[in-house]
């Protein structure tokens, strides 16, 4: 995992978690990386410096911070899940009608293909990845 210091173009700092380098070059290729601030899709690595620690603290820091990482997404996988409306497969539709005004504004959740997903932050529509597996889901 690497942690990268990142910047929107509206100067708005924040931090990500990627599994390697050409993994965040890949995902900011495809605009599907999001400040957290404004939701503008062009984002920039910023200055960071280096953390170097023992093999050892960095290995056990690593775990821990993995840990938390995982805490934190199943909590918010939960909240979703429970106060949120699943729609299915009809994420998209669903958005979008919302947005548009044409159905009744709720928050919702489901599934969709990233390139659907890109489509409606193209059109403005707010939508957010949800973090982690879904159980639901086998492989």
């Amino acid at each position: 995992m690497i942690k990268y210091n990142l910047k929107c173009e509206n100067d708005h700092n924040f931090d990500a978690w990627f599994s390697d380098s050409s993994n965040f070059e890949k995902q900011n290729k495809k605009n599907l990386i999001l400040c957290p601030k404004c939701s503008s899709t062009k984002i920039e690595k910023n200055i960071m410096a280096p953390n170097i620690g023992s093999k050892k603290q960095s290995y056990t820091n690593a775990l821990k911070t993995e840990k938390n990482i995982e805490k934190i997404i199943k909590n918010v996988r939960k909240h979703v899940e429970k106060n949120y409306e699943y729609v299915g497969n009809k994420f998209a539709d669903e958005a979008r009608a919302i947005h548009y005004g044409e159905k009744e504004e709720r928050e919702i959740y489901g599934e969709t293909s990233i390139e659907e997903a890109v489509d409606l932050i193209e059109e403005g529509v707010n939508v957010t990845p949800l973090p982690g597996i879904d159980p639901k889901i086998k492989n």
